[in-house]
């Protein structure tokens, strides 16, 4: 476990209540990261482009918009963007829905679970495509636990920009400053705290060395993270105010 000085000191005053948990998807709720490796190889190679895991690992948080525009000119590629797009997007959900092992990480749900009876209202903001939240919530269970999804796709600027995490605040109804992102990549722990969040890193192999140093704490894995429950300075809406999922 690594911890920045800004998070040991949460808690120290009423205004440093954490009043909701925002997930980002992929490498955190579940372990795609290796999964998408394999989709954008197979993308990569039907545009005549060959997709190292190196490069693979600077796309992690970054939106399919803003991976393709880039993969495009890098490559000197003569697909155009919605092209490319569409092609990417197909793969990714054929490959999603006939895919065997998509489940949670391990010790999640116990996590989620446990905010939900505290009465912590539980976001998802992932650059990910809608329609790959839902498939991906309803194949591993765990939809239940979130009142708000929120994606790349409904934000002007994706990640490392903080719009997806503002705006999944407001939807939430919680003040950024009282909101805590639990993020596996440098770009998502960057727009993390460009909204005013505090940042969990969860340092996940399968998304690659990320610099996760600026987040304000890093661990391994949900059990670590379970351990200190009891000292995040959590404030639960009024069950009577909370709309129970």
């Amino acid at each position: 476990m690594v911890a920045n000085k800004e998070f040991e000191g949460l808690g120290e005053s009423k205004d440093d209540s954490i009043q909701a948990v925002i997930f980002d998807m992929d490498g955190v709720l579940i372990d795609s990261e290796p999964i998408y490796f394999e989709i954008e190889r197979s993308s990569f190679a039907h545009f005549g482009a060959k997709m190292t895991e190196e490069e693979h690992h600077t796309y992690v948080g970054v939106t399919l918009e803003s991976m393709w525009r880039q993969v495009l000119d890098k490559h000197q590629l003569t697909a155009t963007v919605e092209e490319a797009l569409a092609y990417h997007q197909h793969n990714v959900m054929q490959t999603m829905l006939a895919h065997p092992k998509l489940t949670a990480m391990p010790s999640v749900e116990r996590w989620l679970s446990w905010l939900h009876e505290q009465h912590i209202p539980i976001a998802v903001a992932s650059s990910s495509p809608r329609a790959l939240i839902d498939l991906i919530m309803d194949k591993t269970g765990l939809g239940k636990y979130f009142e708000v999804r929120m994606t790349g796709e409904e934000v002007t600027n994706g990640k490392p920009a903080p719009d997806i995490f503002l705006t999944t605040a407001e939807m939430i109804g919680a003040s950024p400053s009282n909101c805590l992102v639990i993020e596996d990549s440098r770009n998502g722990v960057q727009a993390a705290k460009s909204a005013g969040m505090r940042c969990i890193g969860y340092r996940n192999p399968g998304s690659g060395d990320q610099d996760l140093s600026k987040a304000d704490l890093q661990i391994s894995s949900y059990d670590e993270l379970w351990t200190l429950k009891e000292t995040l300075p959590l404030k639960g809406r009024s069950p009577s105010l909370y709309e129970i999922i």
